[in-house]
């Protein structure tokens, strides 16, 4: 196991996992909880060591490499979470978790080549490595291996696998054609986040439910936390993207904006442009001075007018990060964080059906935590 892993560290994974206080969880009620996630996730790493070997020597390596490179594993451990709503981590459960991972797994194979990716968990991206191609099949094996596990786990555990494999490529597809002259670039974006973050996540919540025997009645307000919590994050990502403090981010300030990948407050200020001068200013300026032309920057056309970038003289560092500074105190970073709140809020609502007690409160406080993740 990788030293640096949740799991090794002192405390409980429940708590370090998911970003939670030891403090929050001090009854005997929510320390059994945790004791038993504990065990549980223990049982997922090994099973995921055990699940992405391959007899070919090739394959083998490839599929290890991002395992092996950590993770906090925050989709398994929300499916050993509601699981305690009913009968703990099952069997079944416990593969379920690790077929939700594997498929988080193998998808950042393909993200990292899509988006041209250089490191990824603190490593060089697999693309970067071993070329496009086979990071591409290594992904492609890692869904199949998920596959494999989930059909063991009966036509119900299939659909729940193929529904969101679904929506994964569908948000990634969407989020690479880009919005057409009729879509609401705003609603095009929340949607992509949706598909691509916010299904896998529901996916993950909505197994623990279902392979724990669960009263079914729990299912759908899990999904909606799922989902809802999944746009969130995202969205504080976005905010996060512009933080001055690169080494608790462990990125460049505006890192997706230099890279011409389309965030909400970039879209929120495009919105601001077309009646407010000064964001108008500030619009032109990235365009200008930021973000680096590339096909995906094309792809999305409006706000970003990319007939102007070819030429022009590569600004200093001090401008870009002034420039980046700027957005960052901007009223659409602003209305970002304040979008990402809403819905945190939103995934919050939807437990109410949930009975009072330790899963409840453990949800409740990891959507607290998604949101203040920007400070």
């Amino acid at each position: 196991m990788n030293p640096s892993h949740p799991v090794a560290r002192r405390g409980s994974a429940l708590a370090a996992n998911l970003g939670l206080s030891e403090r929050v969880f001090a009854s005997a009620a929510d320390k059994a909880m945790a004791r038993a996630i504990d065990a549980g996730i223990e049982r997922v790493e090994s099973g995921l060591v055990r699940e992405v070997q391959f007899a070919d020597s090739i394959a083998d390596v490839s599929t290890r490499y991002l395992l092996e490179a950590g993770g906090k594993r925050v989709r398994p451990m929300l499916t050993l979470l509601t699981a305690q709503l009913g009968a703990g981590a099952t069997d079944d459960v416990i593969t379920a978790a690790e077929a939700i991972e594997i498929t988080h797994l193998g998808s950042l194979y393909h993200d990292d080549v899509m988006d041209d990716s250089d490191r990824r968990r603190g490593v060089p991206a697999a693309h970067a490595v071993w070329g496009n191609s086979v990071a591409i099949l290594t992904g492609d094996l890692l869904f199949a291996r998920a596959s494999q596990l989930m059909a063991s786990l009966g036509e119900r555990a299939i659909r729940m696998q193929a529904d969101t494999f679904e929506r994964l490529v569908l948000g990634q597809l969407h989020e690479t054609v880009g919005p057409t002259e009729a879509d609401d670039p705003i609603e095009h974006y929340i949607q992509v986040l949706a598909d691509k973050t916010g299904s896998l996540i529901a996916a993950a919540a909505q197994s623990g439910v279902v392979f724990s025997g669960a009263d079914p009645a729990y299912e759908a307000p899990i999904v909606e936390f799922g989902e809802k919590i999944g746009v969130a994050f995202q969205l504080i990502d976005d905010v996060i993207d512009l933080s001055p403090q690169p080494e608790e981010t462990g990125k460049v300030p505006g890192t997706d904006l230099r890279a011409g990948v389309v965030t909400l407050p970039l879209l929120r200020l495009a919105e601001l442009a077309k009646t407010d001068a000064a964001s108008a200013d500030l619009l032109a300026r990235i365009e200008r001075d930021v973000i680096t032309v590339t096909a995906a920057t094309a792809d999305l056309g409006d706000p970003l007018d990319t007939n102007t970038l070819a030429s022009r003289i590569v600004p200093s560092r001090a401008t870009v990060d002034a420039i980046v500074a700027e957005l960052r105190e901007h009223e659409a970073t602003r209305a970002t964080l304040a979008e990402a709140h809403r819905w945190a809020a939103e995934a919050v609502a939807a437990l109410a059906p949930l009975p009072e007690g330790s899963v409840k409160k453990a949800l409740t406080r990891f959507a607290e935590t998604i949101v203040e993740r920007q400070s």
